[in-house]
């Protein structure tokens, strides 16, 4: 339309509101572009942002931290879910440590928090308070509205959620905010992959180098350790698995109990030298050299103990090759994390390694016994075919001399001299047996019986009778010790106290039992006095769940019989 002015020799073009109108839709259109591409870069952003460290907590840190500035939110965490599926570490952005330490325990799943392990798809909310599963806030939490969550996967398994609050416009969170939101969460699921298997590795490597420096500890030096001084080896096993608490046991002599050979940690001097009595049915398998196993409270292995720790507990089995030395005890603090799986296979690892230090120790030192027995073997073998035949000579052509001469002062001094030549060779012959009973070799029961009773009555004007019955050098380490132990005992109270001119001791192995009797014809009594050895033969009969029976009377003599079951 145009209008012609009079005197101005031009036209003038009115607005076209078409044309006005599709210059406003590009406007906005451009906008809208350039937002997006704002969008884009940010996200590219944080995307690199992520791969810029391949320690998972940092990065963990930064994918909160990302999706804060990306999205324009206050508040942001990340929840990693736990083998429990509850919340096993929460980090948050936009709460400072005074406010988070006023508010409280961080969560572990409740709420709509908890919903979206349950069901990990995005959610967006306007209100979060008034969602049906929200759990509401603790003391001193900043007021939360509109809300975003998405799953943060790795291999198709949700590792975690990521949470938004609080838009900085005070707008809901739209749906380009969770299209944002899901791909960076997808790039942090990569991110975190590559930091979990980053740390794995270097977790494993530390293992291992811990593995190679206690084995060279323990096989650079003649130090025994087998019965302690392994709190260095207990120390590196702590350092390395984050734990509060490490004990290295070892089976005790009696093999029920199990000594503690190796502490670490500050309640590790409560367990110090002490011993533990491994109840749990759930051990047997570890005490075999079997798989670790992991508990959930540390008090269900090690019992009630002032000062111990009642969080998790990872036995490990210190054995290689049918060689079992025990177990490794690792042990965390109330509401701590679980022991991972790279724990576990490393901890293995490393009570293999403990064992088999310790095995070649045993047989290193097994090798020099062995050395220095064979050299004993040696030298009683020369004493008795050199030194005791030449003395027997010696003895003998001293003794010839008695043909030569009937002077009684001659006579005398030859049986002096053949006299002090047998004792001589008693005294070799007793520094042979001395030698050979020292090479490792195993006494038999019955050998120690003769011999403590021939040692016994040395002072007596008459041997005692000394009758065994039975197999009775097929009783086991413990009780033979014993048995012999209280023939000692016995008989001692008899030729001491007995006033006897007759003894007799009986060990018989018989239906299943030992049975030690010491009869004597003296003078009897009719209350024993409460002397510390009698109290020791009932001591040693009720441990090992026998009776010891003392029966006399005034003239008539007293019999002795311990017994107790094989």
């Amino acid at each position: 339309m145009q209008s012609t002015g009079e005197g101005s020799g031009h036209t003038v073009s009115e607005p076209n509101p078409v044309v006005e109108e599709l210059l406003k839709g590009f406007g906005a259109r451009a906008e809208e572009l350039l937002q997006s591409k704002e969008r884009i870069t940010g996200l590219l952003e944080a995307v690199v942002a992520l791969a810029e460290d391949l320690s998972l907590d940092a990065v963990l840190e930064r994918v909160v931290g990302s999706a804060c500035r990306l999205l324009h939110a206050r508040f942001g965490a990340l929840g990693v879910i736990g083998d429990d599926h509850a919340l096993s570490h929460f980090i948050t952005v936009g709460i400072d440590g005074k406010l988070a330490r006023q508010i409280g325990p961080l969560p572990t799943g409740h709420g709509v928090l908890g919903l979206l392990i349950t069901d990990p798809r995005p959610l967006r909310l306007h209100e979060l308070s008034k969602h049906p599963e929200a759990y509401g806030f603790p003391s001193h939490h900043p007021p939360m509205r509109s809300f975003l969550g998405v799953p943060v996967r790795v291999r198709d398994v949700v590792f975690g959620n990521l949470y938004l609050t609080e838009k900085e416009d005070g707008e809901d969170f739209s749906a380009e905010d969770e299209a944002l939101a899901v791909a960076l969460a997808a790039a942090a699921g990569v991110a975190i992959e590559n930091a979990r298997l980053y740390d794995d590795a270097r977790r494993r490597a530390r293992w291992l180098e811990a593995c190679m420096d206690v084995s060279g500890l323990m096989l650079s030096t003649d130090r025994d350790y087998t019965s302690g001084g392994l709190d260095p080896i207990a120390g590196r096993a702590l350092q390395e698995s984050a734990s509060s608490l490490a004990l290295l046991v070892a089976p005790a002599a009696n093999g029920v109990a199990h000594v503690v050979i190796g502490v670490a940690g500050e309640r590790g001097t409560a367990f110090s030298g002490r011993s533990l009595h491994l109840e749990s049915e759930l051990l047997e398998g570890v005490l075999e050299g079997g798989e670790p196993v992991l508990f959930d409270d540390a008090s269900e292995v090690l019992g009630e103990v002032d000062g111990a720790v009642t969080g998790p507990l990872l036995a490990v089995a210190l054995s290689t090759q049918g060689a079992h030395h025990g177990l490794l005890l690792l042990a965390r603090d109330k509401g701590s994390v679980r022991y991972a799986r790279t724990d576990i296979e490393m901890g293995a690892v490393f009570g293999s390694h403990v064992a088999l230090a310790l095995e070649l120790a045993r047989v290193h030192r097994l090798r020099e016994e062995l050395l220095v027995f064979t050299d004993r073997d040696r030298i009683a073998r020369d004493l008795h075919d050199l030194v005791i035949q030449r003395l027997f000579a010696a003895g003998l052509s001293v003794q010839s001399l008695t043909r030569f001469t009937k002077e009684e002062l001659a006579l005398e001094r030859i049986r002096n001299i053949t006299g002090e030549l047998d004792e001589a060779i008693r005294s070799l012959r007793d520094t042979i047996y001395s030698l050979k009973s020292n090479t490792g070799e195993i006494e038999l029961l019955s050998g120690r019986i003769r011999r403590v009773t021939r040692s016994s009555s040395k002072s007596m004007p008459f041997p005692p009778r000394l009758t065994i019955t039975g197999p009775v050098d097929a009783v086991t380490s413990d009780k033979a010790d014993n048995v012999v132990a209280v023939v000692s005992e016995g008989l001692s109270n008899a030729i001491r106290h007995s006033g006897a001119d007759t003894i007799s001791v009986s060990v018989a192995v018989v239906k299943g039992r030992v049975t030690v009797v010491i009869s004597d014809n003296g003078a009897g009594f009719t209350q024993p006095e409460k002397r510390n050895g009698l109290s020791n033969l009932e001591d040693r009969a009720r441990m090992l769940d026998g009776n010891c029976t003392i029966t006399s009377a005034p003239d008539s003599g007293t019999s002795l019989e311990w017994s107790v079951p094989l």
